[in-house]
Parts: C-alpha cells; structure tokens; sequence
C-alpha cells in the first residue's frame, strides 16, 4: 500500500520574521536557510529547509509537506484522495521550486488544513551548521518531527482520511487538565516516529497547539531551556516527560503564538508489533504551568 513516508516540512504564517529568526536559530539552534523580507527558511539537517516561514497575520499552520518515496506512491494517494471525495491539485514548477521538491501537490484535510504531498526534497549544498547546538537534530527515518493539531472537525472523519495518506493510531490520551476541562488527543504515525501528527480536542485558538523538535543529546534540551529562560521567553510547560512517547522536553511559545515542544529520547516504535495504548495522563512528571511551580517555589 502507498503511503507517505515522514512529515518532511512545516509552513507557518507569521507576522514577525525578525523575531522568529532569533528565536529558531539563537535560541532553538536551527539554521537559517534563506531569508527574504517575506520568508523564512530554517534548516534541521542536510535537508535545504525543514521550517518555511511566510510573512502574514495569521500567526498560525499555513501547510504541512509530506514525503512520498516514488512518484508511483504519490500518484496512488492522488487517486485513492480524489477516489474519496477530495480535490487535490498539482502544484506545477513554481510551487515546487519554492518547496526545493522535484514535484508536489496540493490539498486540504478535514480539519481544514493545507497539505502537500511531495516526492524529493533536496538536500542543502552545505553541511547542517547550528550556532548553539551540540549535538544535531533527529530527523532521518522520522522527519522533521511532529504536530499536535485542532480537530476542527469529526475525528473519525480525520483518521480515516489521514489513514489515506497510510497513518496509523499510536495511543489515546484523556486526562481532565483543569476542573471541566478535557484534553482528549489521539496519536497517529507514518514511521517508526511514535507520533507524526497528533489531534485534540481541547480549546485553543490556533489550529497547531504545537510542533515537536528532538535533539540527540539531552544536554541540549538543558541548555535551549536555559538560553529561553535566559531571553525571558513565555513557557507554556517546564520540564518533563510525556509517558507515551516518553519525550523528555519542555514547551515555549513561539512568536507566532503557538508552542514548541523542545525535546530528546522520544520512542521509537515497531509497527508489525505495536498495540495501540490507552492512557489517562499527559506527563508522566513534570510539564507544569511556570505559574504554578512559581507559586510553589514561594516561601
């Protein structure tokens, strides 16, 4: 079965390039790619980008690339979406040079969400370079790392149409985040990445809550938390590990509004043996308000 491979790259409409460029290289350590008065692109490995960033108001997910292996498979999804009721367009030369893809195509999810299936992202003309990281970026079998998205819609009509696209459910998680109010998400995966793109149905204005990005050494997570702290960034969650993919991380917002979870040793899964989890609690340890671990570290 065609299916696609990895979450190759992330678009963003955002409002203010400047203040994202220092945040993602200075402080995140991603490397900028090319940068315009309209756009943005960040590196995370040999890859020519793996962030693109527009310039806009909605300080939001403008789209979402995923790769496909061959121009077969890419064909074959084109086909079982439209056999399914979706439009899907070619995005034709222009799109694809913009993207640094040999080709590339346009539709939209349930949730409402643009999304682009590609086939060959290039590769940069130079060695990745970071400023401040020691270690790297994981990317390799797994992409460029993982979204945490609005449901928006009915969430069996999502994964049915996402299981198109050749993604399968990881784990459930439910847990009652403050008095009446649920965060229930489902997690889905492409690869051995435990979760590639995750949904929820809490309240929140953006459609992306957050987007995940993992380093190699753990010490890295430790000095990024820092260096945020130390630029007097917004934390939406400190530090602590998630027990269903047991990513040790931390959450700081973006310029943009929305969250980056900042992490390391996520899991790496087995397909022909994993059975999908039910759980009821979102970290494991740790993950607090800034608020409150301030109210308790009072005398």
């Amino acid at each position: 079965m065609s299916k696609v491979t990895e979450l190759g790259y992330v678009g963003v409409e955002a409002s203010d390039l400047d203040a994202w460029e220092h945040f993602s290289a200075e402080l995140l350590g991603l490397q900028v790619a090319d940068r315009t008065d309209d756009t943005l692109a960040l590196r995370m490995d040999h890859k020519a980008h793996r962030w693109i960033l527009v310039r806009g108001e909605a300080d939001d997910l403008a789209f979402t690339g995923f790769e496909c292996a061959t121009d077969a498979d890419l064909d074959a999804l084109v086909a079982n979406l439209r056999a399914a009721g979706s439009e899907v367009t070619e995005g034709g030369p222009g799109l694809a040079a913009a993207r640094r893809v040999r080709r590339v195509v346009v539709t939209t999810d349930p949730a409402g969400n643009r999304v682009e299936l590609f086939v060959g992202l290039a590769d940069a003309e130079t060695p990745f370079s970071s400023g401040v990281l020691r270690s790297s970026f994981v990317t390799a079998e797994g992409g460029a790392g993982h979204q945490f998205l609005m449901e928006r819609a009915d969430r069996q009509v999502i994964l049915d149409w996402y299981g198109i696209l050749g993604f399968s459910i990881t784990d459930y998680l439910t847990e009652e985040v403050a008095p009446g109010v649920f965060a229930d998400a489902v997690f889905t995966h492409c690869n051995g990445r435990h979760h590639s793109v995750a949904w929820a149905a809490m309240p929140f204005p953006k459609r992306m809550h957050h987007f995940m990005i993992e380093v190699a050494d753990i010490n890295d997570v430790g000095l990024a938390y820092d260096r945020c702290m130390d630029a007097k960034q917004t934390f939406s969650m400190t530090l602590g590990m998630h027990p269903n993919d047991q990513m040790f991380s931390f959450y700081v917002r973006t310029p943009s509004g929305f969250d980056i979870e900042y992490g390391w040793g996520g899991l790496i899964i087995d397909d022909d043996t994993w059975e999908v989890q039910r759980g009821h609690q979102l970290s494991t340890w740790g993950h607090r308000s800034p608020q409150v671990v301030a109210e308790l570290l009072q005398p």
